[in-house]
């Protein structure tokens, strides 16, 4: 297939480029960054380029952009400003939301308006959908929480449903990804090496997660497979409490996970966005029950992150 990739140059896409290419799909990236910024390990022969910063609704008439929106059997929207990166200013949340619902909504109206209809369109998301809970359980048919995050994600959401109307639609609410270069286990790994790791806040938040080579497995399945339209959690069938997160990861690296960290440090640091890391939530999915995980287990995938 011909893709046409949106937000894929940072930590997921340092994966999922890869796996892509090596399927033989032909890749087309767009990005803001200067190629030369791209964090790819890979030979940049094997795809083509266009840098354009796609917030700009004018961007969007560009001729390149146009004719490759038109070449493109698929599109794979990862756009968006990292979540937890900086402390939530309202600059802050209003470039995180901007990022995301600007540069979609651009998307949509540029393939209508131009009659393009890509065959299928796989748009992100996140299980922040759900709001935050110690108690509850979601899957995809829970209704939406009512903070930040989830009011993002249902604007989101929305502005993605305006798709071409013969376009297969996928939306993926995805969990915590893990991988040792990158993302929350990749700020992790540091303390705990040094042996000051432990669980964050009190430890019995919830920590629903997904490796991130099952999720770049699922993106590119659900590329081929019209079975996958609608909204996907994608997170493992195993979440964890944050204590057994920390107990399992200084586990792994044969180092203790004795030092809590305390949330009021995490506040001053992330401001509203610690809500999210201190109060959690079990995100399971009742659509992906028989998908085959490589790494349905914490234990298992944290010693795979961790192996080098």
């Amino acid at each position: 297939m011909r893709l046409l990739l949106l937000g894929c140059t940072g930590f997921v896409g340092k994966e999922l480029v890869p796996t892509l290419i090596n399927e033989n799909h032909e890749i087309y990236i767009v990005s803001r960054k200067t190629i030369s910024k791209l964090k790819l390990d890979i030979d940049f022969n094997k795809f083509k380029f266009l840098q354009i910063d796609l917030s700009k609704e004018k961007n969007w008439n560009n001729e390149n952009l146009i004719n490759i929106l038109r070449e493109a059997d698929g599109i794979i929207n990862l756009i968006g400003e990292p979540i937890a990166e900086k402390k939530w200013t309202s600059l802050q949340k209003q470039a995180i939301e901007n990022s995301r619902i600007n540069s979609t909504k651009f998307m949509m109206q540029t393939l209508k308006n131009f009659k393009i209809n890509p065959k299928v369109i796989i748009n992100g998301s996140a299980i922040g959908y759900y709001g935050t809970s110690l108690l509850d359980e979601f899957t995809e048919n829970s209704i939406g929480g009512k903070d930040f995050l989830a009011n993002l994600c249902k604007k989101w959401e929305a502005v993605a449903a305006e798709k071409p109307f013969f376009s297969r639609l996928v939306i993926f609410r995805i969990g915590l990804v893990l991988e040792a270069d990158g993302g929350a286990l990749g700020k992790m790994l540091p303390v705990f090496k040094v042996g000051l790791g432990g669980p964050i806040g009190d430890g019995k938040q919830w920590m629903s997660w997904i490796h991130r080579s099952d999720l770049c497995a699922l993106i590119s399945q659900a590329l081929i497979d019209k079975k996958y339209s609608g909204v996907f959690n994608a997170v493992a069938p195993n979440p964890v409490l944050m204590k057994d997160f920390s107990e399992a990861l200084g586990k792994c690296l044969n180092r203790p996970s004795l030092i809590p960290v305390p949330g009021a440090v995490l506040k001053i640091l992330l401001g509203d966005g610690a809500k999210v890391v201190l109060e959690g939530q079990k995100v399971i999915s009742s659509k992906l029950k028989n998908y085959n995980f490589k790494y349905p287990f914490l234990e298992k995938a944290i010693s795979a992150a961790t192996k080098n």
